[in-house]
């Protein structure tokens, strides 16, 4: 998917892998950013406003979607903003909120950039975030689906041999299993009126992974970039998509006079064909998406 020309531009992405049965999901999230867009607001604003209408809709791996971690109780979830106001905010490993996308706007208006764990659920608490816990029935299903896998022989995670979760083991509770689910994220990029670049993401995290795990998502160039370039969102493994720095790496290409589909093939590239990835992006006169798996995706754009 790809459009060429000024104006503004939202692209959206349900995840690598996740199926284009979401696409609907993906386009009623971007319609929320483009009101935003119309209402006034900016490139964040309408960034923010996708991501949280699909940690709404619990059909996305993220916020009331979110996977259950290997003990079947645990949800960690992380979420990131960007833009080229000099706004920067992200959470990982958070806990019991219902929208970590809003937490991680409120971090942006912190000394810091990036929160975790206890002290990002105590901060999102202390900015009037409500706890929420509930655990989505397709999320309880993914969870028996993924132990049944890792009691099996096929790999649950490409690369990375089952037993590996028994053995470094750090949940509370002792492994369920003798021995491929979710690594799905959800994410927005905008170019608005002005000219302005946000990005914005949100996952509930990997299955199978370690208590703890952290990917690519809140981590500032893998999982995401936004400059006066262009704004950029992976998804897919994040432990692969950390190594190669992909939103930055993207970005730098479009800022150095890449086209727009040019980076996102090289970029797909880089990933053998059994791990999941894909990307979105925008530039100052393009915007994109691209997977090597079926991901859901809606573009509006405006101009």
């Amino acid at each position: 998917m790809n459009a060429n020309h000024p104006g503004s531009a939202i692209v959206v992405h349900g995840g690598a892998g996740a199926g284009r049965e979401l696409d609907d999901g993906c386009v009623q999230a971007a319609h929320a950013a483009r009101k935003q867009l119309e209402q006034e607001g900016d490139a964040l604003d309408a960034a923010i406003a996708a991501i949280v209408s699909m940690e709404d809709d619990s059909r996305f791996n993220a916020g009331t979607g979110a996977a259950l971690g290997l003990d079947g109780a645990t949800i960690e979830m992380d979420a990131c903003v960007m833009d080229t106001r000099g706004r920067l905010g992200a959470v990982a490993g958070l806990r019991a909120v219902r929208n970590p996308v809003l937490v991680a706007r409120d971090v942006a208006r912190t000394p810091h950039c990036l929160l975790g764990g206890e002290g990002a659920e105590r901060f999102a608490r202390a900015m009037g975030h409500t706890p929420y816990r509930a655990v989505s029935e397709k999320a309880r299903r993914a969870h028996k689906k993924m132990l049944d896998q890792l009691a099996g022989d096929a790999q649950a995670m490409p690369g990375v041999d089952n037993r590996d979760f028994a053995t470094f083991w750090n949940y509370a509770c002792s492994p369920a299993f003798a021995g491929k689910t979710g690594c799905d994220t959800v994410g927005a990029v905008v170019r608005d009126q002005d000219g302005h670049f946000a990005v914005a993401a949100s996952t509930g995290g990997s299955a199978p992974s370690l208590l703890g795990r952290v990917g690519d998502t809140p981590i500032v160039g893998s999982g995401f970039y936004a400059g006066p370039h262009g704004a950029v969102a992976a998804t897919g493994i994040g432990e692969h998509i950390m190594r190669h720095m992909l939103a930055s790496t993207v970005y730098h290409w479009i800022a150095a006079g890449t086209a727009l589909d040019e980076a996102l093939r090289r970029a797909i590239g880089l990933f053998p064909a059994d791990v999941a990835v894909g990307l979105i992006a925008v530039s100052r006169t393009e915007a994109g998406a691209l997977s090597n798996q079926a991901m859901p995706q809606a573009m509006v754009s405006h101009g």
